[in-house]
């Protein structure tokens, strides 16, 4: 599964007990780091007993680093085998019992289908559920594909739904899903890899995005139908399985120091004393004000920017804002009225003008609708339109009449019939219960113009998106579709608006304004709402916060914790920003965490003025300015750089996390870079407050470097690579200083690693840009908090030792994965070009991460990972030999890089010499395996610590396992095997493998003929009779054994001498391989025994007659003679011309044979014309001429029977003649006879046609042709035309 793309960590299993499935599984899963959620069947009460025993015996022996969750039961309520009440009761019970053995951490469950979870009968199930199992099955409810990915998530979100109505905060896992890849079709639902491979693109890679489990089915099943199966029978992937994985790293907290220097304040204008006017509202437009990520001196300052301030007598002055003075001398912190710019310095802003008589009343809001050239303010209770430029007033807008507030918002829209840009801006004026809508596109102002109710009087107006609003009312949000006129409520905790509910207010839905405003006649709070980031909204009351969405749903998040109500809400990109008028201080939060990062003294600001994106890109929520009654502040903004390094140096470390992932890359120097090591110092900071699990966790998703971490541990551990080691190591070669070191000469790598750390720590304090290879060192080049050193931290030992191995173990697993792209098994590098997906210098980039220190060559690099490999393999083992010693061993039978002579050391001094013999086999040490097996398999019976090695079956195992070229070491080993038991010993070269197929034959025949002829003799029955091998020298040394064999006659009994005997005869007649010449040399010609031996090699040599003379004369067997002469007649039958039919045959045996002579006429001359001093034996060849009289020449056999034989002994001969010639003629007449019927239906078809008998479909077809006659394809008349007759 680590393979495969996406690298896969997790399974599911269905069951506990069956097939011993946690017995088998879960000591692969620790070994491979793979975690599971186990299953357990509550079908009836036996099988569940045997689950729960199953899961409780798995979790005492290994732990629960393995077990990510327990499922009770799999779409029970579905299938309806429980019910709701004994199901819960279930899920109950397996909780109760993982806590009574110290697992009661582990997240128990159910999984079932979304129609199941949505039944209001199954809500007690999700009150039992520390998690809820999704299963959703788009193919099985018969969904076409290009709806099927709707379907799934309309499925999901009706599951989320009654779980939040039921038990809210409960999370939703995604238990089970897929797409088939073959099968059958189900409606509108067809598998195929296909449609397949749009849904895991659609679906899958959403779901590992988004959500924290997800389980796809299934890895392979290609046997099933349909098959859902992600991978083939060869376990390579049907299709592209690649995704990206973000892993969410839990937040926990540090030090209560929440300050950092964020933003900078700096007054832009004061008014003076003698001027009694005061701020009311302010507008800036044009290109200002610098982006927050914008560099000192690097502003866009143009002569053009403008800032206008309404002033509370009507007036509006303009001013023309200069480039700003240098921000990093300006003073972080508090800035009051009474700080003014040096005179040596240009002013911030120069008044241009003022328009004394802009208004009769106070301005109480200004904005612009750029595009038109349009100034809008609002101003006694009435909204007006001024020109952009001369400040004229165009229209007062009448139906405004009463207004409390309004919102402008542009946007570019496509028009939906042509697709041409256009920018529309809208205008919303808040006139008591009422909202009246103004548009204009481009420059042109729409005419009409639309009117909305709402319940209550309207306090503030926020645009959500172009055509959204968010309205707060008296006493709660609505949101408000313009295009549509449809208002939704928003429901939120307290003072928000609707029911409490789970989210109720902070102080129980009444805060500190809401009980001035009902005891004390205070005022009521303001409803306040500002944007996020892309589609997000925080709306704040009193001090009640809730964060929506674009469309009004909560996004469930925490309450901001505000000691007061702020005055006024924003979002300057990446902060939050709340201003306390009450304290005069301005709030600046982190909005993912809602840590305080800053608090800026502003005496009696009232207002935050952020430009809106539609004015000025530049804005964009990345500056702003602060208002008082008397004064305008701008807030600079420190370089994002800077920042990060203030918050890791206070060690504000989730801060510097969190701002890193939500700035954009161009805005930082490495940002890939700076929060890897940002993350590595979190997590070594969680390794010293014995957090391993988190650590850890976090050390693996940033791929941390293996050296890092494991010189975290003691040299129990990590050897020589821990920085005890190293710190130990360091001190010997200073108390004892050579002559070498004084130099500078060979130094130890303990002391190097020990002085580039202290190099380090002593320039951390140093500000200096990290680049992609040096924030992989130790030390880094940013400005990080320094760490305790290693030596100075816990001291790891007992309890605290085994838990933080035991969570080093998935590390260095993971670790050991990574090594594996990119080093072949004998330490060289794998080729980088072979990779599709990224190039070179992104796989050189990928290998580096696992290095502590930028390799400068390629040679250099492959020796350090190859270095690093050896440190993870080595350390792996310690770990497993720690905490788990019975896990070591499947390390061995992978191939590693562990240190040979630690691995040696260790399994000896704990007596694993069965491990050991694995791992020299790994490490192809084979000498020392084989010396190590025939020391215990010969003195090892009776002792039970090396059983397993005892007598020759584990050497003979590990022999089958050599290949040929160590053809001799498996010559030196396999003697003992042997001598102790030859049918064990003999498996070595007898075994159905490929290692003995491809021996050296030859060579093992050798080894075997001066070992024992018997093992001799097997060995060449199995090379020739199951390998089939034709080899003449192979056969020719059967024979000559089988001969000798016989001649030497030692044999244990008759029937061992029978069944030899019969072995060589057999052999004998099969081979065709063996010399014929050489075979009869060796089988003495007077000996009884051998008679039928020679006459078989006689045959194979051609020599009928005298074959046929040893089974006639000396063995006088006619049985055996007829016998021999069948064989012969069926090979030399067998051997005619293939062309020639069984007529000719029958003419072949009858004529041609009277011109040739067969092998039972040879027969016949033997028994009738016997050589001397032999009798003729007349009973054997009156019988052989009645069986096969036929098959001899009539003329040669006639003139061989003696003129004194009475005729009538040859009736059964003559009779078999006869009866032969006449079976020949007769079957020709048969032959001519079919042949003349198949001509004659052969031409009966052609005439007639094929068919019924009868039929006019043949060459004597007829057609009528009439005048009313028309074509059956274009229905034309034919007429006088040609005509075609068609079949149909």
């Amino acid at each position: 599964m680590q393979a495969m793309p996406g690298a896969f960590s997790s399974a599911r299993l269905f069951a506990s007990s069956d097939c011993g499935t946690l017995a088998q599984a879960v000591p692969a899963a620790v070994a491979s780091g793979t975690t599971l959620l186990a299953g357990i069947w509550t079908e009836d009460s036996g099988h569940y007993e045997a689950e729960k025993a199953a899961l409780l015996q798995a979790v005492k022996q290994y732990g629960t680093s393995w077990l990510i969750a327990v499922s009770v039961g799999s779409e029970d309520l579905y299938r309806g085998d429980t019910n709701a009440t004994i199901l819960s009761h279930q899920i109950n019970e397996v909780r109760s019992l993982l806590g009574g053995i110290g697992a009661g951490h582990i997240e128990v469950g159910h999984v079932d289908t979304w129609s199941a979870w949505i039944k209001p009968e199954n809500a007690d199930v999700i009150r039992a559920c520390d998690f809820v199992g999704h299963d959703g099955y788009p193919y099985w409810e018969q969904a076409p594909i290009d709806q099927g990915v709707d379907a799934y998530h309309k499925n999901l979100a009706k599951t989320r739904d009654a779980v939040k109505a039921a038990k809210p905060g409960t999370p939703v896992w995604i238990a089970e899903t897929g797409w088939p890849v073959s099968g059958d079709t189900i409606g509108p639902a067809v598998p195929s890899i296909e449609n397949a491979q749009a849904y895991w693109k659609n679906v899958a890679c959403l779901a590992f995005s988004e959500e924290d489990h997800t389980f796809w089915y299934a890895l392979q099943d290609y046997g099933d139908k349909p098959s859902f199966g992600v991978v083939g029978p060869d376990f390579k992937p049907l299709y592209d399985l690649s995704c990206w994985f973000p892993v969410d790293v839990p937040e926990p907290r540090y030090d209560g120091n929440a300050m950092l220097s964020a933003f900078t304040a700096r007054p832009i204008v004061e008014l003076k004393q003698r001027d009694k006017s005061k701020i009311e509202c302010i507008l800036a437009y044009g290109s200002d004000y610098q982006p927050a990520y914008a560099q000192p001196n690097s502003h866009d300052c143009s002569l053009g920017d403008r800032l206008l301030v309404g002033l509370n007598v009507g007036s509006l002055r303009i001013y023309r804002v200069n480039e700003p003075i240098d921000e990093a001398q300006a003073q972080n912190g508090s800035t009051t009225t009474d700080e003014r710019p040096s005179s040596a310095k240009s002013n911030a802003v120069d008044l241009m003008r003022e328009e004394e008589k802009f208004s009769k009343y106070k301005i109480e809001q200004l904005a612009i609708v750029k595009e038109a050239n349009l100034l809008v303010s609002l101003s006694n209770a009435v909204v007006s339109i001024h020109d952009l430029q001369t400040y004229e007033l165009h229209e007062t807008l009448v139906k405004t009449k009463g207004a409390t507030t309004f919102a402008i918002t542009s946007n570019i829209v496509k028009d939906p019939s042509t697709s041409v840009p256009s920018i529309v801006s809208r205008l919303a004026v808040a006139v008591k219960r009422r909202l009246i809508l103004w548009s204009w596109h481009d420059s042109e102002l729409n005419p009409d113009t639309s009117e909305i109710t709402l319940v209550t009087g309207v306090k503030t107006l926020t645009w959500a998106t172009g055509t959204k609003l968010v309205a707060g009312l008296t006493s709660t949000y609505v949101l408000v579709d313009v295009e549509t006129n449809n208002v939704r409520d928003i429901v939120g905790p307290g003072s928000i608006g609707g029911a409490p509910g789970q989210d109720g207010g902070r102080f129980g839905g009444v805060g500190v304004s809401t009980i001035s405003y009902m005891g004390l006649g205070g005022a009521a709070p303001k409803p306040l709402a500002t944007q996020l980031g892309e589609g997000e909204l925080l709306l704040a009351k009193d001090i009640n916060t809730l964060f929506i969405d674009t469309e009004g749903q909560s996004l469930g998040r925490r309450q901001i914790p505000w000691a007061i109500a702020p005055e006024a809400v924003g979002y300057s990109y990446p902060y939050l920003l709340a201003l306390q008028a009450t304290k005069g201080t301005l709030e600046v939060r982190n909005p993912q965490t809602l840590a305080l990062l800053q608090t800026i003294s502003l005496p009696h600001a009232s207002q935050l003025y952020i430009s809106q994106p539609n004015i000025s890109l530049a804005h964009a929520g990345k500056g702003f300015l602060v208002i008082s009654e008397r004064c305008i502040w701008r807030m600079g903004a420190l370089d994002y750089d800077s920042q990060i390094d203030a918050l890791v140096e206070r060690g504000r470390l989730d801060e510097a996390i969190s701002l890193l992932g939500m700035l954009e890359d161009a805005l930082l120097k490495d940002q890939e870079g700076r929060m890897r090591e940002i993350k590595m110092l979190k997590a070594q900071w969680l390794f010293d407050l014995r957090r391993y699990r988190e650590s850890l966790d976090l050390f693996t998703e940033v791929s941390a470097p293996p050296e890092r971490v494991i010189r975290l541990f003691p040299p129990l551990i990590a050897g020589n690579a821990s920085s005890s080691a190293i710190v130990e190591e360091s001190a010997e070669h200073q108390e004892q200083p050579s002559e070498e070191d004084t130099s500078h000469g060979d130094r130890k790598p303990g002391s190097a690693d020990l002085e580039k750390k202290q190099n380090a720590e002593e320039t951390a304090s140093k500000d200096a840009q990290s680049s992609h290879h040096t924030s992989t060192n130790d030390g880094g080049s940013i400005n990080y908090p320094k760490l305790k050193s290693s030596d100075e931290g816990p001291v790891l030992e007992g309890k605290d030792l085994k838990a933080a191995t035991a969570e080093l173990r998935p590390f260095l697993v993971s670790a050991r994965t990574r090594l594996q792209r990119y080093l072949n098994p004998d330490g060289s590098l794998k080729d980088t070009q072979a990779s599709v997906d990224a190039s070179a210098s992104r796989v050189q980039q990928a290998q580096e991460l696992l290095l502590a220190h930028a390799p400068q060559t390629s040679e250099e690099r492959r020796q350090q990972m190859l270095e690093t490999a050896k440190l993870v393999d080595t350390t792996l083992f310690r770990a497993y030999m720690f905490a788990s010693p019975s896990l070591a061993g499947p390390l061995f039978r992978l191939d590693n890089f562990c240190d040979p002579e630690v691995i040696k050391e260790k399994l000896i001094e704990t007596e694993r010499y069965n491990d050991l013999v694995d791992f020299f086999y790994g490490k192809k040490l084979h000498r020392q395996a084989l010396e190590l097996l025939e020391r215990f398999g010969k003195e090892g019976q009776g002792d039970e610590k090396v059983s397993q090695l005892a007598g020759p079956r584990r050497t003979v195992a590990y022999l089958q396992n050599l290949p040929p070229d160590l053809i001799d070491l498996i010559f030196r080993f396999v003697e003992w095997p042997l001598d102790e038991d030859s049918d064990c010993g003999m498996e070595v070269f007898l075994a159905d493998s490929e290692n003995a197929e491809s021996l050296p034959r030859q060579r093992v025949l050798d080894f075997l003929q001066k070992k024992d002829k018997t093992l001799a003799v097997k060995y060449l029955k199995h090379v020739i009779l199951e390998l089939n091998d034709m080899t003449p020298s192979f056969h020719q040394n059967l024979v000559e054994i089988y001969i000798q064999g016989l001649k030497d006659g030692r044999f244990d009994d008759e029937s061992a001498r029978t069944r030899w005997e019969k072995d060589t005869l057999d052999f004998l007649k099969s081979s065709r391989a063996y010399q014929p010449y050489k075979a009869i040399k060796l089988l003495p010609a007077e000996d009884p025994k051998f008679y039928e031996a020679r006459a078989i090699v006689l045959s194979k040599m051609g020599q009928h007659r005298q074959a046929l003379d040893i089974y006639v004369f000396k063995l006088k067997d006619a049985d055996k003679a007829e016998d021999y002469c069948n064989q012969v007649q069926l090979s030399e039958g067998s051997s005619l011309s293939p062309n020639l039919t069984k007529g000719s045959y029958r003419s072949l045996t009858s004529d041609l044979q009277d011109k040739t002579t067969s092998i039972y006429h040879t027969l016949l001359s033997l028994y009738l014309s016997p050589p001397s001093p032999h009798k003729p034996q007349w009973g054997p060849a009156l019988a052989l001429l009645a069986k096969h009289g036929a098959r001899m020449p009539a003329s040669s056999t006639l003139d061989l029977i003696p003129e004194v034989l009475p005729v009538k002994e040859l009736e059964s001969y003559f009779r078999g003649r006869i009866r032969g010639a006449n079976s020949i003629v007769n079957e020709t007449r048969v032959v001519a006879s079919l042949r003349n019927s198949l001509a004659f239906n052969e031409e009966a078809k052609l005439r007639l046609g094929h068919g019924v008998p009868g039929a006019n479909r043949g060459r004597g077809r007829s057609v009528l042709i009439t005048e009313e006659r028309v074509c059956g394809v274009c229905y034309k008349r034919f007429g006088g035309s040609a005509v075609k007759v068609l079949p149909k």
